[in-house]
């Protein structure tokens, strides 16, 4: 798989605010609809193996069972959703959409015979995703992000594992590995750093006026002494 963009530098859009504010907007105007027209939208998440069940793949991110559950969703949506459309703006979508298919299906193949309803599973990808991307593309803006997201939302880890029955941990494990894979799989291609002249393979310290001052072993050359040598010379 192999989804290349043009080489561009990070801009700030309209959709890095426009699309993680509509996501969460959504997830809390279905949070509002149960609440104000008393209905229960948990029988449309995802229900592993069965087929009324595949219907929570595009339906389960935007439930929540309280408003707990909501709110701890919400933020970290805002901020990784800004993040992958500010650094990886034109994968951004795809990254999105496969997510949200490989996260329900994980979940839908390996999940207990229960509901999982919460846009958990859509944290964990997103915070994969930037992550190892981040170490891969050797970009130090990139590399510096991972490093951000790993220090605000390293313990996520925890959430992969079988701690808690209540929690869907299958959710957060497929998001997980999700978000590893794409990392892996989505080329994106971005602009390369500035290089300075002292930084380019061509570049000719002999034609340097400054780096003309210092000898092959780095030790600085006194204009004044050489002043006198040639001095010296000329008076024998």
């Amino acid at each position: 798989m192999n989804f290349k963009d043009d080489i561009g530098d990070f801009k700030f859009t309209n959709r890095v605010i426009l699309y993680p504010v509509l996501f969460v907007l959504l997830m809390w105007l279905v949070f509002w609809a149960e609440l104000k027209l008393n209905l229960d939208f948990t029988s449309y998440g995802v229900l592993p193996r069965t087929i009324s069940g595949l219907r929570g793949i595009f339906f389960a991110p935007f439930i929540h069972a309280n408003l707990n559950h909501l709110l701890s969703n919400s933020l970290p949506v805002l901020l990784l959703m800004a993040g992958l459309f500010y650094f990886y703006q034109r994968v951004a979508l795809t990254v999105i959409c496969l997510l949200f298919l490989l996260t329900g299906i994980g979940t839908w193949s390996v999940g207990r015979e229960a509901y999982h309803i919460g846009a958990s599973g859509i944290v964990y990808g997103l915070a994969s995703f930037l992550f190892f991307k981040g170490i891969w593309a050797r970009h130090y803006r990139l590399t510096a992000f991972s490093l951000v997201v790993v220090f605000i939302y390293g313990s996520l880890v925890w959430g992969v594992m079988p701690i808690d029955s209540e929690m869907s941990w299958e959710g957060h494990l497929s998001g997980f590995l999700s978000g590893f894979g794409l990392a892996f799989l989505i080329k994106n291609r971005i602009a390369k750093p500035k290089k300075y002249d002292w930084e380019k393979e061509d570049f000719n310290p002999e034609t340097d006026p400054f780096l003309r001052q210092f000898d092959e072993q780095g030790n600085f050359i006194d204009p004044v002494y050489e002043d006198e040598s040639i001095e010296d010379e000329l008076d024998d």
